[in-house]
């Protein structure tokens, strides 16, 4: 019995060692990438580019992206996700855009439900109109996942990010905030999926587009 014990003690140490290791490195990963997303501000100036893609589901999103191809910092914008029984009108509407803004630049996709329909959809968009810089609007928690997204579908094309800053993630007390936690956490999750794919499975960059709508 002594031996037994023995043995499973042996067996059990380096098991624990890893596992503490993973759990470390987990917390650690975490908490840098929870540090570089609240820091995140809206850029004072942006580069010009050729379109703008922004990704529906979050704070201002929208109206950040039609101020941008207001400006001109784009020729077109691509809003990504949009719910399949939203009328052109309604969202003309809700976002206080101009009509004739909405009618001559605006480009509505209704298909992607996730961050990796997102960038499937917006693979399309861009490669119909041959576009190499694209300015990229979301929210500053989902800006990291979303970029490592769209560069695995698209990675021959330079993206430019342009984070909206959600409010309560960029106090600098987020740790003691549950709700900020909780997002954050799930978030980061989910990045480190996005990661995995990208480190397993990069496309090739004269594939990436039909790679992507493949999935």
């Amino acid at each position: 019995m002594t031996r037994i014990f023995a043995r499973l003690r042996k067996f059990f140490q380096p098991v624990t060692l890893l596992l503490l290791v993973l759990v470390l490195a987990f917390a650690v990963g975490f908490l840098a990438f929870s540090e570089h997303v609240t820091n995140m501000r809206e850029p004072a100036t942006v580069p010009a580019a050729d379109g703008i893609i922004v990704l529906t589901g979050g704070q201002a999103r929208i109206e950040t992206a039609i101020g941008l191809l207001q400006h001109q910092n784009g020729m077109r914008l691509l809003i990504s996700g949009v719910h399949p029984s939203t009328k052109r009108q309604a969202l003309q509407r809700i976002t206080h855009a101009d009509a004739a803004l909405f009618t001559c630049c605006i480009d509505i996709d209704r298909s992607a439900q996730d961050t990796v329909g997102n960038a499937r959809e917006s693979a399309k968009w861009i490669k119909a109109h041959d576009y190499r810089r694209v300015i990229v609007v979301t929210n500053n928690y989902h800006m990291p996942r979303s970029m490592a997204e769209l560069s695995r579908a698209m990675p021959d094309v330079a993206f430019i990010p342009y984070p909206v800053v959600k409010t309560d993630l960029s106090q600098e007390n987020w740790i003691k905030q549950g709700d900020t936690l909780r997002v954050l956490l799930t978030e980061y999750v989910k990045y480190l999926r996005s990661m995995a794919r990208l480190v397993i499975s990069p496309p090739a960059p004269d594939t990436a587009a039909n790679a992507s709508s493949e999935k």
